[in-house]
């Protein structure tokens, strides 16, 4: 079990995943007693206590962690509109910073930080200060709603947004069950005002949200979990015997796999809103054809590198301090987003391995200048290839349990080793090359334009082909792996 899998078995009760019954009947039931219920503020109070209920079935004990952010960042939020005393206003968004981060670094990163002190000790000579591991079980979701609610303080702060005036309006904002466990990061602008007037659940709303469920599962559970990952897991399960073409097409497959996961969770955390009336922000846009790292975290997990920018990177500076304090700005605020990941140093790795390519990126964006290789349309499908060859080597650090796994897969890669690859392998490349002439169809396009406009015979096929491939897909369920961040 390597990282990306670290934490699902200390994910306490079974919850309720999108490709779950359980969930289905969930949903169901909650549109049919929304709908029926008259009322605007009701109905947000329904959806607020069946979110609740559906952070409980993850794991009841841990309700506790969302009611403190939410009470926390509620009270600081509104101390800081309501004074303009520099030092009571930082004191009060220090209290939220401390108590979020506080408990995030004590469920995600005790024990990271302590194996590390035992490690340096022991490498001290000093095997008496050795501390026993905590052993703590990871919240689901604390990574997101964490960001979520200090994005709110953050922007009360800058004077950037009101507090608002309704704690369950808050609640609701913090805790609503389609993006509370793995995203989107919504910010509060985007959900404030679709509080404020009852939203719309039409038929059009329901088809819309429907379909994008089940684009999402068909990701999930198709591509990601019965095309890729046994892949995947063949490979870094065997890395020391490997040959070269098994690692690529592992690693390939691991591209496929962690994209359809995670675009996969967000377009079924998207239609679910999206069938009680509400929208979230697009997540993901065709990001293996983006022209470079830049143009890459403007289309992957689009609501965390905003995050990362706007509250990281900004607060450190940002480009306003000249050219290199610009570039280290960019690596260190990398590093903290691969940490962020996980506590792991090849999470830690992975972001600063990023951070390096946008420093190279933006050093050599000068000397390129508009008219040639970063702007030429000739050259783009070059471009993008490249960039796409390096963020795949960048995943096998994400992917790896440990550094030492990681540097003998890298050297697998490298190696000119012989080895047959399996029937699987092969289904599994041909698919990560349809996905990628996707990708460059896509990315000047908004997908959902594209379905509107099509005759709805036609939308009723393509929908029903797929809902057809998630119900007989043979692959293993396999928990979303984002679940652990």
């Amino acid at each position: 079990m390597g990282p990306v899998a670290l934490h699902r078995g200390a994910l306490l009760g079974a919850g309720m995943t999108f490709d779950s019954l359980t969930f289905a009947l969930f949903i169901v039931t909650l549109w049919a007693l929304v709908g029926v219920t008259r009322g605007w503020r009701a109905r947000k109070l329904e959806l607020l206590a069946a979110s609740y209920l559906f952070y409980a079935a993850w794991n009841p004990v841990f309700i506790w962690l969302l009611v403190v952010s939410t009470v926390v960042d509620w009270h600081a939020a509104r101390r800081l509109a309501a004074t303009d005393n520099p030092h009571g206003r930082k004191a009060w968004l220090l209290l939220s910073v401390l108590v979020n981060l506080g408990l995030l670094s004590w469920f995600k990163y005790a024990d990271f930080f302590i194996a590390n002190f035992n490690q340096l000790t022991a490498w001290a000579g000093l095997p008496g200060f050795q501390a026993p591991l905590i052993d703590v079980v990871l919240p689901i979701g604390i990574s997101f709603y964490t960001f979520q609610t200090l994005s709110y303080t953050f922007d009360v702060y800058r004077r950037r947004i009101q507090p608002g005036n309704d704690f369950a309006d808050y609640a609701l904002y913090v805790s609503f069950f389609p993006q509370l466990v793995a995203g989107p990061i919504v910010r509060y602008e985007q959900f404030a005002g679709q509080l404020a007037s009852p939203r719309p659940m039409t038929a059009a709303n329901l088809e819309v949200g429907a379909a994008l469920m089940v684009a999402g599962l068909f990701l999930k559970t198709v591509l990601a979990d019965s095309v890729f990952a046994p892949v995947v897991d063949a490979g870094f399960s065997a890395v020391d015997g490997i040959g070269t073409l098994s690692a690529w097409s592992s690693i390939l497959s691991f591209s496929g796999q962690i994209y359809c996961d995670f675009a996969g969770y967000s377009l079924c955390a998207i239609g679910a809103a999206r069938i009680f009336g509400f929208v979230l922000p697009k997540n993901f846009h065709a990001p293996y054809a983006a022209l470079g790292f830049s143009d890459f975290w403007r289309r992957w997990h689009i609501t965390l590198s905003t995050w990362i920018r706007d509250y990281l990177y900004i607060t450190l500076g940002g480009n306003r301090h000249g050219r290199a304090r610009t570039l280290g700005n960019l690596v260190i605020a990398m590093g903290l987003g691969g940490l962020w990941h996980g506590a792991a140093w090849t999470f830690v790795l992975w972001g600063l391995a990023h951070g390096l390519w946008l420093v190279i990126e933006h050093a050599l964006r000068p000397l390129a200048g508009r008219s040639a290789l970063l702007a030429h349309r000739a050259m783009a499908p070059l471009y993008m290839a490249v960039t796409f060859v390096v963020v795949t080597l960048t995943w096998v650090l994400f992917r790896a349990e440990n550094l030492a796994q990681a540097g003998s897969f890298y050297a697998a890669l490298l190696s000119v080793s012989g080895s047959k690859m399996s029937t699987a392998a092969w289904l599994a490349l041909a698919t990560m090359a349809g996905l990628l002439a996707w990708h460059a169809a896509i990315r000047r396009v908004e997908i959902e334009l594209v379905y509107d406009r099509l005759a709805w015979p036609l939308r009723g096929i393509v929908m029903g082909l797929l809902l057809a491939a998630v119900l007989t897909s043979p692959g293993e369920s396999r928990a979303f792996i984002y679940f652990q961040f």
